[in-house]
Parts: C-alpha cells; structure tokens; sequence
C-alpha cells in the first residue's frame, strides 16, 4: 500500500485559531512522515496589492510572518520535516483549495476559527468554505486544541460515526487506515434519530427498522476495523445525530472525530452536510472530514 498521508497543507492567518490547526497539522506531519506546506492568503478581492519600492506590502509582510511562524514550529518540533512556505494572494478559500489541488496535498489541517474584522488576512469563515468545496480531507480543529503543545497531541481514540452512506464507508476506509498507521483505537456510533418519526402510525415498526440498520452499519465498521488489526467497539445511540456524536465524543475522551461529508450542489461542488457542520462548529476535539469525491486510501 502507498503511504496514506504525503503532504499536508497548513493554511495560516497568524490568528490562535490557526495557530491550533498548525499544530495539530505538524503531530500528523510527523506522524506520518509526511511534508509539510504552509500556506497564507492575502484576501485581494478588493483590489491586488501594489508593494512601494519593490518592498513587502504590510499586509503581505504579516503573512509572510505568519507562515514563518508555522514553519519554525513545525522545524522546531521535528528537524526531519520538509517544510515549505508560500505567500498567495486571492480569495482565501479559492486559493488554499486551487494550492491543495496543484500540489497534490493529502490532506488541510486548518482552525475553525480566525480573524474577522478589517484585517484582510482571513481564515475562520474561510473554514467553512473549504469544507464545503475541497475535494481533498481537512482536518478542522477547534480553538480549544490550541492549548495543546504539539507533543501533546493524540490520536489514540478515533470516533467513526456511520451511518451506513457511501459517504460514511469512505470516511470509515480513511479513519481506520490512520488508526492502523497510529495505533489508535476505533469507536463507532450510529444514531437512532427518533425526532424523524414522531408523528408516525407505526412508531415501533419504524425504531425496529432504524435499529437493525445501526446494527448492519455498525457490523460493517466492527468488520473493517478487525480486518485491518484495528481495535474496535461499536455503539448504537439514540438521538439527533450531531448531538450523539458531540457526546459520545466527550464521554468516551475521544481524541479526533473521522466523518464524511454528504451531497452534491447544483453546479457540482460538494457541500458539508448538516451533521457533519454541526459536529464541527461543536466539537471541542478535531474532526477529519472526509469528502466523498476522496479516493479511498
């Protein structure tokens, strides 16, 4: 088998948003032996940058800060990574998505979180966007994981939630390659959503139903993990979705949460779905998402 994870692209804006995702870009990069980009975009979008006398324009000067700042920890933390910075100007999440696409990257480790305002380096809300639109995974990591130093970073306990969807099956491919390749234990969860059925005539024929596809979603991962040599154990839940996963999650001391993304837009992107957003703008942990237009590992 190819190695799973060959480069990995950092987005910086400088912000402890960004900071988070940078670290938890540079544990996997080491991990994995894997090379490491760092990328910060200067929003343009409304006009290109003219620099005076040839010099550094403030704006580019910061994110040529920024991404130095990465690469010095990703150095610092591991001599042996390949590391290498790049300035662009765009829009954000045009430019970190048409990067990845280029070079080939595996996989965006970028915070949920950064700067807003007047400043035109940007990431936060750029997040999103590229959730909705890479066809390549991205590791979202929530501002709480800046609190960690990179040692400090785990991937001991991996969360598979399913749903027995294509989408669910490709994320479950990837999270149990990476469990094999750290050594992880693997978690699943499928949620009974009962909500989806309040007003029906035949409640219990309908739970019973849910049930035995949690059960065969379930099975499916149990198999796949045991196949690989991965640890494993399986749960089936009831309730909305996101808020099962959010709570498994926390209970369990999950250290990252693997899950698909799900469904096409009308011109041919990917959008995030709903689940899968809800779990990422509430998980205090990093969630690899995993887009359907992936090739499985």
């Amino acid at each position: 088998m190819s190695q799973l994870i060959e480069s990995i692209l950092i987005p910086t804006d400088d912000s402890e948003g960004a900071l988070a995702g940078a670290k938890w870009g540079i544990a996997l990069a080491s991990r994995t032996g894997a090379d490491v980009h760092v990328v910060s975009v200067v929003d343009v979008r409304s006009g290109p940058l003219e620099p005076a006398d040839e010099a550094l324009s403030p704006l580019e000067e910061d994110a040529q800060n920024a991404v130095e700042r990465v690469a010095t920890l990703a150095r610092d933390h591991d001599a042996d990574l390949e590391v290498s910075t790049t300035v662009e100007q765009g829009t954000p999440f045009q430019s970190i998505r048409e990067y990845a696409t280029r070079r080939d990257i595996d996989v965006i480790a970028m915070g949920t979180k950064g700067r807003t305002g007047l400043e035109r380096v940007l990431l936060g809300s750029v997040t999103e966007n590229v959730l909705r639109t890479a066809r390549t995974p991205v590791l979202a990591v929530p501002p709480t994981a800046a609190e960690s130093a990179i040692d400090d970073v785990a991937f001991d306990q991996l969360l598979l939630p399913t749903d027995g969807s294509d989408g669910a099956a490709i994320a479950t491919e990837w999270g149990i390659e990476l469990a094999d390749l750290m050594g992880s234990t693997v978690h699943t969860v499928y949620s009974v959503n009962t909500s989806r059925f309040s007003g029906s005539q035949d409640p219990g024929g309908i739970l019973k139903a849910l049930k035995r596809r949690g059960e065969v979603a379930v099975e499916t991962v149990r198999k796949r993990a045991k196949h690989a040599g991965v640890s494993v154990s399986g749960t089936i839940a009831t309730g909305p979705p996101s808020d099962v996963v959010l709570t498994y999650a926390t209970d369990r001391g999950v250290d990252l949460i693997v899950m698909g993304t799900h469904g096409r837009t009308g011109i041919g992107q990917w959008f995030l779905g709903s689940v899968t957003e809800n779990v990422v703008r509430g998980a205090d942990v990093p969630v690899f998402c995993v887009p359907v237009s992936v090739e499985s590992p």
